[in-house]
């Protein structure tokens, strides 16, 4: 009885794997490689002779270059800080700074007395109490602001009552002034008294008298304007003291430095005007100008009886 023998012994294939691995195994010796090929290499090495040239389907990419840790750290500062920031999680509150001490503000001005303090007058800037009147009357008779000065015999400053309602105003003082230190005790003056008594009042008692220049220009010339400067300060001052319920002012000169105009009398007299925007002032002539004969003197006279008619209406008087 024969035995067939398969075609291929096992043991025949068995032993050229071997003898193939041997030869692998001496060329990877010789080459100076190790270890064992894995993967897709060890299946190509295993599949025969024929597939060992073979490249793979899909090369195997390059491993990135590694930097020095310290390298990479540093290279990512700036892109941490800036995620850092605009990532961060909300701070905690600052704790509050002490707050800093307030000024201390200066003490608040009293308010304004409503008894009979007379009004604060401006001098240069600063609005001031005015000074007691014999104070004033002390200064100006030392006063050397002007020229008049040095021609003066005796400054002039007022006669009258400082407590009274109404304060006639001239210009300035002529020679009898001059001679006495007393406004309006002339041949004006005397005139201007019998005004006075015309609408009932004393001019001793219920009226005061001043000029806006306090010394006599010589020759009884019309006060200059730096004369004017000079001396208008004092009478402001004269008038806060005073404080009258209304003003008559008499001639161009005296309407001139109390509204700052050049306008005539002749068309000022008769029409209310406020002093300071408070004391109701009429414009008159000076009684000087009514003593001057001319074809107006009778038409002067009339007119100005007229103006003093409205002062006595304004201040609720009856004539006698």
């Amino acid at each position: 009885m024969s035995v067939e023998v398969p075609d291929e012994d096992p043991r025949v294939e068995l032993g050229r794997l071997a003898a193939s691995l041997r030869a692998y195994l001496e060329t990877q010796r010789d080459s100076g490689a190790s270890g064992v090929p894995r993967g897709e290499r060890l299946a190509r090495s295993a599949r025969g002779p024929d597939a060992e040239g073979a490249l793979p389907a899909h090369p195997a990419q390059p491993r990135p270059h590694r930097q020095a840790p310290e390298i990479h750290a540093q290279a990512q500062q700036p892109q941490r800080a800036f995620v850092a920031a605009t990532h961060a999680a909300p701070a905690a509150p600052a704790a509050p700074a002490a707050p800093a001490p307030e000024p201390i503000a200066p003490p608040a001005a009293p308010p304004p007395s409503r008894g009979d303090a007379p009004p604060s007058v401006s001098i240069g800037t600063i609005a001031t109490p005015p000074r007691a009147l014999a104070v004033l009357q002390a200064e100006v008779a030392a006063c050397t602001r002007c020229g008049l000065a040095a021609t003066r015999t005796n400054t002039v400053f007022s006669r009258g009552n400082p407590e009274a309602s109404i304060v006639f105003i001239g210009e300035a003082p002529g020679a009898d002034e001059d001679a006495q230190g007393v406004p309006f005790v002339g041949r004006a003056g005397q005139l201007l008294d019998k005004m006075i008594a015309a609408m009932g009042l004393d001019p001793e008692r219920d009226v005061y008298v001043c000029n806006i220049v306090k010394c006599r220009p010589p020759g009884n010339r019309r006060p200059e304007a730096e004369e004017l400067e000079a001396c208008t300060p004092y009478l402001d001052e004269q008038l806060a003291n005073v404080s009258p319920k209304v003003l008559v002012a008499m001639g161009n000169t005296a309407v001139g430095a109390l509204f700052h105009t050049k306008m005539g009398i002749t068309r000022l007299r008769g029409e209310w005007k406020l002093y300071k925007g408070r004391i109701p002032t009429m414009p008159t002539y000076h009684p000087s100008y009514l003593l001057r004969p001319s074809p107006q003197q009778g038409e002067a006279k009339r007119q100005a009886w007229e103006d003093l008619q409205a002062v006595m209406k304004k201040l609720g008087l009856k004539r006698g």
